[in-house]
């Protein structure tokens, strides 16, 4: 693998280590949000949780959904608690008690050292309700929505920057789905309103759900030829799963990853070339993860609770690999992608698992994503691999080593993340780092695990984490580095010119 200070991909924006709380489970009562608990604070928030999130570095979270912001009215969520209606909520088939709205949520996000982008009803509601959210929130004073939200206790505007306008509106299963034709039209007028209201915020339409829509990339394109002057960013989502147990196949999957943002990516730019844009559209990959695992669990939960354990998903080893290689995908294509969240945060196919009453604990996925957020920031470089391949049911040519580097220019620092995906040889990877000149190892995390179906519970919550002792010498041009089988691997390097 040649690495060189030269082969800039991109800056990495921060905010492609984002993350999601959806209204949905126990993201947000249980999660976030647990006023009888022993370490709640004043305002209900778990502070065993937010210590959590602020390890991690969430530099923006996506809320309030989801499918559930496709039948969601902002209002049920402000003004006194006690006045707040219960309402069904029809997405996840529960009660949404709204003890949680606008105000508290951005005191969340404040406290988590996070931005909100936060996302518009386009299912059930339309330009007005997006306007006026948007004014209550961002506006100083002096009109209705802005007085009011000043009448709520919050006489400084929570200035949220990032809005998206609905979610998946291109899905069946979405209250309100829309055609490309008539949602890029909605969207486009609710975009102008919006930015009329306040010139300084950021735009996101939705892109497809998944690339394995019938309507993909066709939707992408129709919608952007109706919204390519007002929109800022598409989305992207995507999850994958494991179900036929075939590990070699699941852990290629990041591969099916890269192909789509490609796609997105050229789909924007004949849009760009075909309007005589010179505006390049960027990317916000604002729903990626594995999920799989609770899908039987979830049928048989009865309906109409308020927050019962859905899409409770406990991560195994293999999850946590292929998360890494998912963010090396993100980090690859960081030109163009320039957000990304976690789908989702806490409980709900989430990094951070609670106890309702008891503690937080950490899941296999935490330990990537952590160290890509913490040590991913920089410039993203395009590395040169050489790496054996093998085959897969889905997929051909699959590089056992998956990695890219970042060069952090302002710390003299570089990291190199890299996954082995070879179930039974570890291999050796050598790094020709000469265009930095002389460094030293800071060090080498490697989270490895003899069962690739290891997990973390409440009852073992260390049984899978990352260790300090991984094995890495120097040589003439760089560093050899020892990357264990089926392994995550962060080497750290401090640059001494």
């Amino acid at each position: 693998m040649i690495v060189d200070k030269h082969f800039v991909i991109s800056e990495v924006d921060k905010r492609i280590f984002g993350s999601f709380i959806e209204h949905l489970g126990r993201a947000v009562y249980g999660g976030i949000y647990e006023p009888n608990h022993p370490t709640a604070d004043e305002s209900g928030f778990r502070q065993d949780v937010l210590a959590l999130v602020r390890e991690l570095q969430v530099p923006i979270v996506r809320y309030p959904g989801g499918n559930f912001v496709s039948g969601y009215d902002w209002l049920d969520g402000v003004g006194p608690k006690e006045e707040r209606k219960k309402r069904l909520e029809l997405a996840w088939r529960v009660v949404e008690p709204n003890l949680v709205g606008t105000n508290e949520f951005a005191d969340w996000a404040k406290a988590a050292g996070s931005e909100v982008m936060m996302a518009v009803n386009l299912g059930t509601q339309g330009i007005d309700d997006a306007r006026h959210w948007l004014e209550y929130c961002n506006h100083p004073s002096g009109t209705y929505w802005s007085d009011l939200r000043i009448k709520h206790g919050y006489r400084e505007p929570h200035r949220i920057k990032t809005w998206c306008l609905g979610n998946e509106m291109d899905g069946p299963w979405q209250i309100g789905h829309k055609s490309a034709h008539d949602y890029g039209v909605l969207a486009r007028e609710t975009a102008k309103a919006m930015k009329w209201v306040d010139p300084s915020i950021e735009l996101v339409v939705c892109g497809s759900s998944n690339s394995q829509m019938a309507t993909f990339p066709e939707w992408e394109a129709t919608v952007l030829e109706h919204t390519y002057k007002e929109a800022d960013y598409i989305s992207l989502h995507t999850y994958y799963s494991n179900r036929e147990n075939n590990t070699p196949n699941f852990l290629a999957r990041s591969l099916d990853m890269d192909a789509f943002i490609g796609t997105v990516i050229a789909t924007c730019d004949y849009i760009k070339a075909k309007t005589r844009s010179k505006k390049t559209m960027n990317l916000s990959f604002d729903e990626w993860n594995v999920w799989y695992h609770s899908h039987d669990a979830d049928k048989q939960l009865d309906p109409w609770q308020i927050a019962p354990p859905q899409l409770e998903d406990i991560y195994t080893h293999e999850d946590a690999l292929l998360v890494g290689c998912m963010l090396i995908s993100l980090l690859k294509r960081a030109d163009r992608v320039k957000m990304a969240c976690l789908a989702q945060l806490v409980n709900v196919i989430a990094p951070i698992m609670t106890a309702n009453g008891g503690p937080a604990w950490k899941q296999t996925i935490f330990y990537p994503f952590l160290h890509a957020s913490l040590y991913g920031r920089g410039k993203a470089l395009q590395p040169i691999v050489q790496s054996p391949k093998y085959d897969s049911k889905d997929f051909s040519d699959v590089p056992y080593v998956e990695s890219i580097a970042v060069y952090l220019e302002e710390e003299n620092e570089v990291t190199v993340f890299a996954v082995n995906r070879h179930l039974e040889d570890g291999l050796l990877l050598e790094l020709d780092l000469r265009s930095f000149g002389a460094f030293r190892v800071l060090e080498h995390l490697v989270l490895e695990h003899d069962d690739v179906k290891a997990r973390n519970t409440e009852a073992q919550p260390d049984n899978v984490k990352p260790h300090a002792g991984g094995q890495s010498e120097r040589n003439e041009t760089g560093l050899t580095v020892k990357l264990p089988k089926a392994s995550w691997n962060v080497v750290r390097l401090k640059l001494e010119s």
